[in-house]
């Protein structure tokens, strides 16, 4: 029922809107406030995250779908897994007021680790367990340019963990980001204010510099009242860039806070945490360029019920293309190495205390044409882990242009997951007798994925992509009886098949729709000898089937209106119910520099669980919000 009625305000509104629309001339300037881009533009927009360097969207082969940073803004979005949201190739639920589930072709959970996540190129998961502690990002959507969405594995290109995808944040550069811009935001679950300011130094250096405050009200346990994971925080940061000649440096850096309502025995949660990026880029000739990377990343957890964890990370990538004959080539190194003390909580510890990890990698690029419509990339990287030692992470990929506005493409690839100190070095309860013993034999995670795409435009009015697949797994983690303790070790096998999907379609200049689907087919099983009592329903929690519909109108030159819906069929173990939840965004531009927002999120449910917590399972409710954007 709500799923119609959900349906049916897309379908009522959009012919309503049209309709205003056609009542008077429609300028270009409103389509440009409805969408980034128009369709045609689209396929021209420009990606670096599937090949490593500048590529239009249409030649990349691979599954990729971008969020522009105006898409983030219009709605609403105050949290990047909620900007995430606006990828159909990605699974995103909301576990509780603080933290998500977010992951690409399936395993989601509470602790994913299958999905490579960075912000302007500074890897953002943990060394605890090769996943990101979501209530610890800073996300500043005034600063977003776009967040670059890779389902499907791209370790030859970024390393391992990239198992299932990458994420790729890409901030404005300092320069975009001139002058104030002020956004309040006031709701009956959030409120939060962000300000931002840029200005110049001399002809060469931009900087910019944020301020952001936010307070999150909890979400609620079944039957049990309020779940106790209200939050707040604070954070700030600053970019700036310098470019000369043929140099460019890009220097960023980042500090947060934030604590949550003291809970009863355990007390609050308290996170704490500050980062360091530099970039410098040398174009040496017209063939060639160099460049290298360097960050400093340092986290504190303070979790009595689960963890206590101080982390520092350092990373240092180098890279150096050169354009020989027909072939593109790409050459790099890297370094990390990550030194974290963990503290056991209630129920778990790791043990020794102190780790410190290093990981180092080399890797190879060439891109050519084989004719003037194939292209193919080979790629090849070989890394290091302190675990499982060297594991080598090759792929192929084809691409054929059909046309000038189509591709098709496949590719093959071998991904590894490598161990990390949650697969080794856990242990439960924090002393012994152990129930779980770690795993000290636990080694690296191997999927063989093959790929076919296809991705076209319709004239100038639509787009489509389409993605099928089958990831192949060996050695997936399990838990073993061993002597009186669980242990894990690497006894599961079998394979996801699916197919992801998604289009555009203008049919007019004010009004756009959007749509997406996501069909998964797990095969899994336990190898022979294996003694899991539970088998691969440990390994996630996934919905057969999530589709989305997204319709946005321009009214004139000041409105836009959007409505979003999504389903999610039902997740089985545990069993959460499907739903369908929809969201509407309305923008006004009061004055060329003031716009008023409303908007509500679940407007036809009351409220619904999205996934299980460790202990119990919350249920995110309907939210309001009223946001106002000052930019002088």
């Amino acid at each position: 029922m709500r799923s119609s009625l959900a349906l049916s305000l897309v379908w009522i509104s959009a012919s309503v809107y049209a309709e205003a629309g056609s009542a008077q001339p429609v300028e270009v300037a409103v389509a440009e406030s409805l969408a980034d881009l128009s369709l045609e533009e689209l396929q021209n927009v420009v990606v670096t995250s599937v090949s490593r360097r500048d590529q239009p969207l249409l030649d990349a082969a691979a599954s990729i779908y971008v969020i522009s940073g105006e898409e983030i803004r219009r709605l609403g979005a105050t949290t990047l897994p909620e900007a995430l949201r606006l990828a159909p190739n990605l699974q995103v639920a909301a576990i509780d007021a603080r933290q998500y589930a977010v992951s690409a072709r399936g395993f989601n959970g509470n602790i994913s680790n299958k999905l490579l996540v960075m912000v302007d190129g500074r890897t953002i998961y943990s060394p605890l367990f090769s996943g990101v502690f979501w209530d610890a990002q800073d996300f500043v959507p005034s600063a977003i340019d776009r967040i670059e969405v890779i389902s499907g594995p791209a370790g030859a290109t970024w390393g391992t963990n990239a198992v299932h995808g990458v994420i790729n944040v890409v901030t404005l550069s300092a320069a975009k980001r001139q002058g104030a811009h002020v956004t309040t935001n006031v709701g009956n679950l959030e409120r939060s204010i962000v300000g931002r300011y840029g200005f110049v130094l001399g002809a060469d250096i931009a900087v910019s510099a944020h301020l952001k405050r936010f307070e999150r009200d909890a979400s609620e346990v079944a039957g049990a009242g309020n779940a106790g994971d209200s939050s707040r925080g604070t954070s700030a940061g600053f970019r700036a860039d310098w470019a000369r000649g043929g140099d460019t440096v890009m220097l960023k850096a980042g500090v947060y806070n934030g604590t949550t309502d003291s809970r009863p025995i355990y007390g609050a949660v308290d996170l704490s945490g500050s980062n360091l990026t530099a970039r410098w880029s040398r174009r040496l000739d017209d063939t060639s360029n160099f460049d290298v990377q360097v960050y400093f990343d340092n986290t504190k957890r303070l979790d009595n019920f689960l963890l206590q964890d101080d982390a520092q990370i350092f990373d240092v990538e180098a890279k150096y293309r050169k354009t020989l004959g027909g072939h593109r080539l790409l050459a790099g190194v890297g370094y990390r190495r990550a030194k974290d003390r963990s503290t056991p909580g209630l129920i778990f510890a790791f043990l020794p205390a102190e780790q410190t990890q290093t990981w180092y990698s080399g890797f190879l690029q060439d891109e050519f044409s084989l004719t003037q419509e194939f292209a193919a990339t080979l790629g090849l990287r070989m890394e290091h882990n302190p675990y499982s030692g060297w594991e080598a992470l090759p792929s192929v990929r084809l691409g054929y242009k059909i046309a000038d506005d189509s591709l098709a493409w496949g590719a093959l690839s071998r991904a590894v997951r490598s161990p990390s100190r949650f697969d080794r070095e856990i242990f439960v309860p924090t002393k012994p007798p152990f129930v779980v013993a770690g795993g000290p034999n636990f080694t690296s995670e191997i999927a063989t994925v093959a790929e076919l795409g296809y991705r076209t435009q319709f004239g100038t009015g639509a787009s489509l992509s389409a993605t099928a697949f089958v990831h192949d797994y060996d050695r997936l983690r399990s838990g073993e009886v061993v002597g009186k303790a669980f242990q894990f070790e690497n006894k599961i096998h079998g394979q996801m098949r699916g197919v992801e999907a998604w289009g555009s379609w203008r049919p007019r200049i004010n009004w756009r729709l959007d749509a997406g689907l996501l069909w998964l087919d797990p095969k899994l099983r336990l190898k022979a000898g294996s003694t899991d009592p539970t088998g691969p329903s440990n390994l996630g929690n996934d919905p057969r089937v999530q589709w989305t519909l997204r319709s946005t109108h321009s009214m004139g030159e000041r409105v836009d209106i959007g409505i979003a819906v999504r389903h999610v069929s039902q997740l089985p173990a545990p069993v959460i119910q499907s739903y369908t939840s929809t969201d509407i965004t309305a923008n006004w531009r009061v004055r060329r520099d003031l716009q008023i927002s409303l908007g509500v999120r679940g407007a036809f449910d009351k409220r619904h669980p999205e996934y299980q917590g460790f202990s119990t399972i919350s249920e995110i409710p309907r939210s309001a919000f009223l946001a106002l954007t000052y930019q002088p």
